[in-house]
């Protein structure tokens, strides 16, 4: 079985090419996630960055959809291939082809996150994403 689902941010807007099929023309959509890492070593990048590939209508779909910043989960599977470039050297690939898009987050929470603002009726957070407790509520959490 060869099955992936991936939840990440649109690095950049998504490059879209149509190639010339007997049926007429396909969108061919490429673009990169973003994907934080549960666990960070120190000096280590804390994000994996995953080449993905969308045909057909996901390709148009990420044509109108896709911008820089936004949030999705994909659903699809992993291929590899290879290829010699102009120099005569071989270059190994590794995509994500994509099945499915989903939206994970609303557009306005999309524009605030984009935006660096936080919801006008959610708790502030720190620089470091940890959100303040309010003062007082010591009572009422569940643990001490």
């Amino acid at each position: 079985m060869n099955k992936v689902i991936i939840s990440g941010r649109v690095v950049r807007d998504a490059d879209v090419r149509y190639s010339q099929t007997a049926n007429g023309s396909m969108a061919v959509a490429r673009y990169t996630l973003a994907v934080d890492r549960t666990f960070k070593k120190e000096g280590e990048q804390a994000a994996d960055f995953i080449s993905c590939i969308a045909f057909g209508k996901n390709g148009e779909f990420a044509e109108k959809y896709l911008h820089q910043g936004t949030k999705i989960i994909i659903e699809g599977r992993w291929q590899t291939g290879n290829y010699t470039n102009k120099d005569g050297r071989k270059i190994y690939t590794n995509d994500c082809v994509v099945e499915r898009h989903e939206f994970c987050e609303s557009r306005a929470n999309q524009q605030n996150n984009s935006n660096g603002i936080i919801g006008r009726n959610s708790p502030s957070a720190d620089s470091d994403s940890f959100m303040s407790i309010p003062d007082g509520i010591d009572e009422e959490l569940p643990f001490n």
